[in-house]
Formats: C-alpha cells, structure tokens, sequence
C-alpha cells in the first residue's frame, strides 16, 4: 500500500474535492441569501399578498421551505455544465480558440448511449435486469458514449482544425462553427436514415428515477416532499469523478506536464521534445471524452434528446468557461456551479416573485446576461488572468 501511494499524488486527488465544496456552500450560501433577503422585502408588497390568498404562505417561507430542493437541483445541472466547459477550457488553454462544435460533440455522445440503450431495451434486456445489471448497462452507456465523442474530437481536430493552425484566430473558428452545423446535421440525417425520428427518450429501467426522501414540509394547505432522485445522485457522482481524475491527469502526470508545457509556449515545447501534435490530439480526446459523459448524463437527467440538443447546454457550459475563466480548470467548475444554480434558482422563484408575470420559461436570459456582464466587466472570468499577448 505504501509503495502504491508512493506513485499517487494525494493531494492532487483531494484539493479538487476542497474545492467542489467550497464552491459549491459558497455559491448555494450566497444565493440563497439573496433570493432570502427578496422574499423578505416582497412579504411586505402585492406579491406577498397574492401568494398568501393562492397558497395561504407567505413569500418567505415558500422561498424557506424549496430552497433544499433548488440547491440540489441546481447543483446538478451545474457539475453537467462545469463538465461540458471543461471542454471549452481544455481546447483553449492550449490552442487559444473557441472549439464551438464541442457542442455538437456533446450531443453525439448523448445519442450513442441512448441508442445502445434504446438497442438494448428492444431486446428486451433492460427489462428483467436486475439492479447491477442496470448499473452495468448505464455504465456501458457511458463508456461507449465517451469513446464515440473522443473519436470525433480527435478526427475533428485532425481534418478541420491542424490545417489551418497557422492561420488567424478568426479561420479556425468560422470552422468549428462550419463543423457544428455540420455535426446538427450528420446527426439528423443519421437518425432520420436508422430510426426515422429526431427525438430520442431514455429508457426507463434500474432505480434511476426513485428517490431519497429526506422529509417532508408543511406548505400553506399542501405538503412539500424534499428529496434527491437516484439519476441525480448518480450525475453529481460521475460528473465529480471526472473532475478529479481530469485534475489528477493534468496537474500530477507527465501527460499534464506536456499539455500545460504545450499550452504556455509551443515552439518550445516541440525542442524540448515534446510531440505537439500528439498532445493537441490528446487534448481534444480528453475534451470530447468528458463532453460524451456529459451528454448520456445530460440524457440520463433530461430523459428527451433531439439533434439540437447540445446548442443551449453548450452555450451555457461556454458561457460557464467565460465566467470562470475560460482557459481555467477551477473557473469552469465555478463557472459552472455558479450558472447551476443560478438557473435553477431563477426557474423556481422568478414566477413567484413576479406574481407570475415572468415565470421559469425566462431562465435562459440569465445566462446570456452573465456572458455580455462578464465579457463587459470582467473578460477575463472570475479566476482568470489578464494576460497580454506575447511578443
């Protein structure tokens, strides 16, 4: 055991965890004050009154008694987006452009996992599984998603990006954006040619959709039931271990060493002997691997997938990538805790603090709101640097 932990690095497989903890009871403590210090004020005015003769609750507690549940929704969806980003924030950190088709990545990995389980549903094996087995076949989901979007984004890389990486920042990013509808596109004609539908749904089988009861509360005439579904346990799960391993793979292991040399001057990381070729690949297989797992995880929380399922995740993992900072492992997890939650808290309390005037529907402006904020105020991200460009 001793000689083992000779050759692993623990502190690099801790310090991620410290932070995923600390952003994530710093962001939930700070909104939840926010939305908490609004409901107090709001109790006082026409909202309150109208909340208090529809639920006979008043608006600070209503917003008291969902905030468990909005945290934990918002948590969710925020390691999805914080694991899409990091896509984002890998591809830039060593090239310095914006992979826009990182989206469409996403969504292929989403296709090929539900489609194997949409195969194996057919037949008939999900059916009588038992619960490993279910675990096994999502895992299998998984594996197989991560492998179809690593390869894509190493041929991607290979064909439309390595040609032109001597030409301007702007020709290589009219390309990912060529290469993203491309990808809407192959994926439409694929499905239309196999299935003959767009619009995909994830099987339902294991335990993923049960849920842990925590209690229950007394709101106005109804009860409120707290809890956490299974499939939501098994995102947070997933998405955390792809986190530290990715940490652990950049910033403990010669590999990393390589992308981080290969990120902060390529020419002379090629004399040192570093084959730069390789590791960009390597790069873009790391990225697209994640945005797979991402994409069955997405599928598995979401349940619906179509071929234009990866342009609004997508954006919002960017625009998590630019709050953070995009080049920045720990900004994209920031960035995209932050924009969990915040999401999750707009879709649950803008109708009610509106008195219905702008309800969940309008959650979507928030993230585009924190991108032209950012890119006005702050360019850089929260935890990125404000680097000159080099001589």
């Amino acid at each position: 055991m001793k000689r083992f932990l000779r050759y692993i690095n623990v502190y690099e497989l801790v310090r991620p965890i410290g932070q995923l903890l600390k952003f994530s009871v710093g962001s939930a403590a700070v909104m939840s004050a926010i939305v908490v210090a609004l409901a107090l004020v709001l109790d006082q005015t026409a909202v309150g009154v109208h909340l208090m003769d529809k639920l006979n609750v008043t608006v600070f507690n209503y917003t008291l008694s969902n905030l468990p549940q909005v945290v934990i929704d918002g948590l969710t969806i925020g390691f999805v987006y914080a694991a899409i980003a990091l896509g984002y924030t890998m591809v830039y950190g060593v090239l310095q452009f914006i992979n826009f088709a990182h989206s469409e990545i996403f969504a292929v990995g989403a296709f090929v996992g539900v489609e194997l389980l949409i195969f194996l549903q057919s037949a008939g094996v999900l059916a009588g599984a038992s619960l490993f087995m279910a675990y096994a076949y999502l895992l299998l989901a998984i594996l197989l998603g991560m492998l179809a979007a690593g390869g894509l984004a190493v041929a991607v890389e290979r064909i439309a990006y390595r040609p032109l990486r001597g030409a301007s920042r702007l020709v290589p990013l009219i390309s990912a954006i060529g290469v993203s509808f491309l990808l809407q596109d192959v994926i439409r004609l694929v499905e239309g040619l196999t299935t003959g539908q767009f619009n995909r749904i994830m099987p339902t089988f294991g335990n993923f959709d049960d849920r842990i009861i925590f209690g229950k509360l007394v709101l106005g005439a109804s009860k409120l039931t707290l809890g956490i579904s299974i499939k939501s346990i098994i995102v947070i799960v997933v998405a955390v271990l792809m986190l530290v391993g990715l940490n652990y793979l950049v910033n403990a292991t010669r590999v990393g060493k390589a992308i981080r040399a290969v990120a902060q001057d390529m020419p002379t990381a090629s004399l040192m002997g570093i084959n730069v070729n390789r590791i960009i690949s390597l790069t873009f297989l790391v990225g697209g691997l994640l945005g797979g797992a991402a994409g069955v995880l997405y599928a598995l929380k979401f349940t619906r997938i179509d071929p234009f399922i990866g342009f609004f995740p997508g954006l919002k993992a960017f625009t998590a990538a630019v709050l953070g900072g995009i080049g920045n492992m720990t900004g994209a997890l920031l960035g995209g805790i932050i924009l969990g939650l915040l999401e999750t808290f707009a879709g649950s309390y803008m109708g009610v603090f509106t008195s219905g005037a702008a309800g969940s529907e309008y959650k979507d402006i928030f993230a585009f709101s924190i991108l032209i904020l950012v890119l006005i105020f702050r360019p850089q991200g929260l935890m990125g640097k404000n680097v000159g460009q080099k001589a």
